[in-house]
């Protein structure tokens, strides 16, 4: 599994530097940072002997650009079953149960920690395809961002070698292009397309699609376009079904 670790616009430095030192701990090297806070002497202190992981750290101004190149993005939220609206309610794996869901795949996966004062906004939670909470005590929920960072670490550092590879960034974001496609073909209602794109995305993104499977699937949408009438074509999706 090739593990990306993205940290969305930390703001305290010591915990930037404490998280290189975790993914040092447990053998992980990809840390991606947006809008990060200034990092200085503090965040060189508490990275110790995993400095190379902080002065190699990938600085980026969005979030997009951060995950741009992930077949699966998981958010982490100290929140379980986080809703985004009345409709929508995203159920929350641990890592453990996460590790499981992961366990013989090959592809880039990138794991996002949230600000340390308000976690992600609903625009950056919408971008994931499964959230990932780790369970602690009802007295004292909250944990630290290195100290979470360090739990997820520790389960995924024995993960299961990848048999079956994942669907690239590319051929899932043809997918969701082609099912908008359908959903116009069929005169979908236009104020339930939003909702329902985002529960596709948040279906598939629990499957953890591999690339046959997409292609399986841009094959089905084809046949449902070309018995509606309206065709769909990208020579870059040829199926197999």
């Amino acid at each position: 599994m090739d593990l990306k670790i993205v940290l969305v616009e930390p703001l305290y430095q010591g915990n930037v530097g404490s998280v290189t030192r975790a993914m040092k701990n447990f053998g992980f090297s990809d840390l991606v940072l947006v809008n990060p806070c200034k990092l200085s002497d503090e965040a060189k202190a508490m990275s110790s002997h995993a400095r190379d992981l902080l002065e190699n750290a990938k600085r980026v101004s969005s979030l997009d650009e951060a995950i741009a190149d992930c077949s699966i993005i998981i958010g982490t939220t100290g929140i379980a079953g986080s809703r985004f609206d009345l409709h929508l309610r995203v159920p929350g794996y641990s890592p453990k149960e996460m590790k499981e869901r992961l366990s013989g795949l090959e592809g880039k996966v990138a794991v996002l920690f949230g600000r340390e004062d308000n976690g992600f906004t609903r625009e950056e939670l919408k971008k994931c395809d499964l959230i990932m909470t780790i369970p602690t005590s009802e007295v004292y929920p909250v944990m630290n961002l290195s100290h979470a960072v360090a739990v997820v670490l520790y389960e995924f550092s024995d993960i299961k070698s990848a048999q079956a590879p994942l669907a690239d960034s590319r051929d899932m974001r043809i997918l969701y292009e082609h099912f908008a496609e359908l959903l116009d073909a069929i005169d979908y209602p236009e104020h339930k397309k939003e909702k329902t794109n985002l529960m596709l995305k948040r279906i598939f993104g629990r499957s953890c699609l591999l690339s046959r499977e997409v292609h399986t699937l841009h094959g089905i949408f084809r046949k449902i376009q070309r018995k509606s009438g309206n065709n769909y074509e990208d020579e870059n999706t040829d199926c197999e079904n």
